[in-house]
């Protein structure tokens, strides 16, 4: 009999374990919680990386497809000089300071003032302007490009300005909130004299 009533006595949960059991559950939810308030907290961050990576990838792919002349596409010999030397209007460093001019640019080399130093080209005023010119709506992210000569394969750099054959661009991206902004490097070729003019 004493046997028989210990077993039916020990079936159930005492009040002790209970409560042993609702302090561990609360110990580990509570941890739960703060990992994924972390996480949640944190998940923003590679948006707006990916977002920068997308500006900076336009942004490159635009400046690459500009042309890459010796001379000014508006110069009467654009299509034949091979070098600026030959040019009736040469190619320069800068924008041509065509009255009511808007990106894309005509030359690769209108994006910059001079070879190698970090410009603001695509917002005069500070925020990302597209294209034709109309702001992007991207607060906190600010764009500089650099183009410098230099040597690429077999291309050798051959001067400097609109006289060399090989340009590296470098697109930077910056955001509000992150110390490493997110820096592209792309290449442009001379293919042929001709190429851009219009």
């Amino acid at each position: 009999m004493s046997n028989r009533s210990l077993h039916t006595r020990q079936r159930g949960i005492t009040l002790v374990e209970l409560i042993m059991f609702i302090v561990i559950m609360s110990v580990g939810l509570a941890g739960i919680l703060q990992v994924m308030r972390f996480t949640t907290a944190n998940s923003a961050d590679p948006l707006r990386r990916k977002q920068a990576l997308m500006i900076a990838e336009a942004l490159l792919e635009e400046v690459r497809q500009a042309g890459f002349t010796y001379c000014d596409p508006r110069s009467s010999n654009a299509g034949e000089a091979t070098s600026t030397t030959a040019c009736a209007i040469p190619e320069a460093w800068g924008s041509d300071g065509v009255v009511g001019a808007l990106r894309p640019y005509d030359n690769v080399n209108d994006y910059v003032g001079a070879a190698g130093s970090p410009t603001a080209a695509f917002g005069a005023t500070g925020a990302l302007l597209d294209a034709l010119g109309r702001p992007m709506n991207l607060a906190g992210y600010s764009a500089t490009v650099a183009i410098t000569p230099d040597k690429l394969g077999n291309i050798a750099v051959s001067g400097t300005g609109a006289n060399t054959d090989a340009l590296r661009i470098r697109i930077v991206v910056s955001y509000a909130g992150e110390d490493k902004p997110v820096t592209l490097d792309g290449y442009r070729a001379r293919y042929a004299p001709e190429q851009g003019a219009e």
